[in-house]
């Protein structure tokens, strides 16, 4: 595995040292702007992860406990488990007790000097702290605002306390899996929070285009119910969308077949995809199953939907008479499309990661080695790039306390 190196000139800071306000040699798109992260656990802190290798400024402000996940396990220090070392690399943190005037003075100062503030905490917790978007706006007019709770902010569960498992069960994901495996299962991934973080990525850049046309900021509220209630429906809404008064119309059948499953071969398991109506053709005749072929269920998309369960149930009858080098070799030749089935590691260990360099090692100041997932996106002119390392906690505190004019109240602050 490949070494990352890190293109900031302060790679090892020396004890108290702090990350200049702006790496020098930032290559990403947003390089120049900066972004207040005011977020815990994965959906905000992955919005600003994507946001910082891009390039932006991104000041990550925790509470003086810190972000809930540095306790996750494992972790080699205190404060610097395996997963927020990926979330929080490309920031900087800044520890403030919002709770208090000087902690609360300081953050204000803050967003005064932001382009974008993006937040996870729920609507009645901002409007605590007096940080909503009416609170903000008039200090700072050209700043974007982009808050993402469970719910939307004008519905009866505005407050209404929501992670990952509550946005898959209220989004139809639960029901869903049950259709499929017959238990209410939830998907095994944070699928609403990474979703829902993108979201919030895309957020910040429109409304950084238009800021750009009209000079003004804007709020953009993110609910993520309604963000996995538009995902889940691009493809399920189905026939409910020609027929509004049906509620037996939704689920995309093809991909709610119990049947849809990965091949066995005769070594392994497989996915193999035939879409089209030659892929199918040339399928059969590649299994030698010319019944198959002519069967005409299978002839057509429509046909082949309709009877989605038998034909993935023949298909996969069919994949254990070769190897999966064999199905790998002859559906390329044929353009159908295959892959292996890969575990995790794998995955990230494949000769295709290995060869993008999607993951790769790099040495942290005081973690020592850990691997880092690259950004995914290729950018011909701006590449996004590894600048910081996650930060511990607080640790640039004082240097962002300077950037914002609060060195004389250090002291209020330390206190607290």
């Amino acid at each position: 595995m490949k070494h990352c190196n890190v293109e900031t000139p302060h790679t090892r800071p020396a004890p108290g040292s702090s990350h200049p306000p702006v790496a020098r040699d930032a290559t990403g798109p947003l390089a120049g702007i900066r972004v207040i992260e005011l977020a815990t656990v994965i959906m905000g802190p992955y919005a600003g992860q994507q946001l910082g290798d891009l390039g932006a400024d991104v000041i990550k402000v925790e509470a003086p406990s810190g972000d809930p996940t540095r306790q996750f396990d494992p972790k080699r220090h205190p404060g610097m488990a395996g997963p927020t070392l990926n979330l929080n690399r490309n920031k900087r943190s800044i520890a403030l007790d919002l709770k208090t005037e000087a902690g609360r003075d300081a953050f204000l100062a803050l967003l005064k000097s932001a382009d974008a503030f993006i937040t996870n905490v729920r609507p009645a917790g901002l409007d605590r702290l007096a940080l909503g978007w009416e609170d903000l706006h008039s200090s700072n007019p050209r700043l974007i605002y982009v808050s993402a709770q469970g719910f939307r902010s004008d519905s009866a569960l505005r407050n209404n306390a929501a992670y990952d498992d509550i946005i898959q069960a209220a989004s139809g994901a639960v029901w869903l899996n049950e259709q499929v495996t017959g238990q209410p299962y939830f998907v095994p991934t944070v699928i609403a929070d990474k979703v829902c973080g993108l979201m919030m990525v895309q957020a910040v850049l429109a409304a950084l285009h238009h800021r750009g046309i009209s000079g003004s900021g804007q709020h953009v509220e993110v609910p993520m119910a309604d963000t996995m209630i538009a995902f889940n429906l691009v493809e399920h809404l189905a026939g409910a969308s020609l027929s509004p008064s049906d509620e037996n119309g939704f689920g995309y059948q093809r991909v709610l077949s119990r049947e849809r499953k990965a091949c066995r071969t005769a070594d392994g398991l497989m996915c193999i995809l035939p879409y089209s109506d030659k892929n199918w053709r040339d399928f059969f005749s590649l299994a030698g199953d010319e019944v198959g072929a002519a069967d005409p269920r299978f002839v057509t998309m429509a046909g082949r939907v309709a009877n989605s369960d038998d034909l993935y149930s023949r298909m996969r009858s069919l994949t254990p008479r070769f190897s999966t080098s064999h199905w790998q070799h002859v559906c390329n030749r044929a353009s159908i499309p295959a892959h292996p089935v890969y575990s995790l590691s794998e995955s990230a260990e494949s000769d295709y990661a290995r060869d993008g360099d999607l993951v790769t090692t790099a040495q942290h100041p005081t973690e020592g080695p850990y691997r880092v997932v690259a950004h995914p996106s290729r950018y011909s002119a701006t590449p996004p790039s590894l600048r910081r390392h996650c930060p511990q906690l607080g640790q640039d505190t004082d240097a962002i306390l300077d950037e914002i004019g609060f060195t004389e109240r250090r002291n209020t602050l330390e206190q607290l």
